[in-house]
């Protein structure tokens, strides 16, 4: 859940940011596995780093996201009390996105815009991995994700809607010498955002998704996704340069494997 993703910047700029979020929230296995009364606890430390330039007189910007990670699972497992804790490094990630439409650019004078872009993100296979252990910061495998969205502008208010698939490569060391595979994900996610004053912003969203069957040594698991999150974000800035947001994101599982989890995020920005 990303509010204002698709915001045009200007060519040559850059932005840095740090931030931390905080997840806890409960887990429903598959009942194969033996796990009940499953809960997790997540603390999040990331840094990101974005810059805005032209190819083809269309506005592109690159993103890359480097989060560090202390989880904990805590629950039954085949009856008994256990605890499992891992620290690292997660997977990092890198976006490429490009402004197809703006319609600001014709009419520079008016309040009502147009905004429409595509993207990719790839998650790469660099964090923290057991291959001898079921649960993992890492996910060993690449996490390719195609986008494209659509925000319309009318003065204070702008709607955004994006539509993204997630495609999953395998997974050859999963578990002590498996093989996990995953269908795709579908995700939708949509946003309002109101701009109070300059540089202060608030939005609320929705968002489903939903697929993501895995198949492990080719045997269909039932673990098919189905999550509805809404969330909550408010950014402020600082400085001319520097800003804040805090966000609130609602995980709910609408199958009978998943999660319920809450997150709360707060980050700082600065641009140059």
């Amino acid at each position: 859940m990303e509010p204002r993703r698709w915001t045009v910047m200007p060519a040559g700029m850059n932005v840095i940011a740090a931030g931390y979020g905080r997840t806890n929230g409960d887990l429903f296995f598959d009942p194969v596995l033996e796990v009940k009364n499953a809960d997790i606890s997540v603390h999040t430390f990331y840094t990101t780093y974005v810059r805005a330039f032209t190819v083809a007189n269309k506005s592109v910007r690159f993103d890359a996201l480097i989060p560090w990670i202390n989880i904990k699972w805590d629950g039954l497992l085949k009856g008994k009390s256990t605890i499992v804790e891992r620290s690292g490094f997660a997977d990092p990630r890198f976006r490429f996105s490009m402004i197809l439409l703006n319609t600001a650019k014709n009419n520079t004078s008016s309040s009502s815009k147009t905004v429409l872009g595509t993207a990719i993100s790839v998650g790469v296979p660099l964090g923290n991995y057991y291959d001898n252990k079921l649960l993992n910061i890492g996910k060993n495998r690449y996490t390719i994700r195609p986008q494209i969205g659509i925000v319309h502008t009318e003065g204070k208010w702008s709607y955004e809607l994006t539509g993204s698939i997630f495609f999953f490569t395998d997974n050859n060391k999963f578990n002590k010498g498996n093989k996990r595979e995953q269908d795709p994900l579908y995700a939708v996610q949509s946003h309002l955002v109101y701009t109070l004053i300059k540089g202060v912003w608030t939005s609320v969203g929705i968002g489903y998704g939903w697929g993501g069957l895995s198949h492990i040594n080719g045997v269909n698991k039932d673990d098919k996704l189905g999550n509805v999150l809404s969330s909550l974000s408010f950014g402020f800035p600082l400085t001319k340069k520097q800003g804040m947001k805090l966000t609130y994101i609602n995980g709910r599982t609408q199958k009978s494997t998943g999660g319920n989890l809450d997150t709360i995020s707060i980050g700082w920005s600065m641009r140059f």
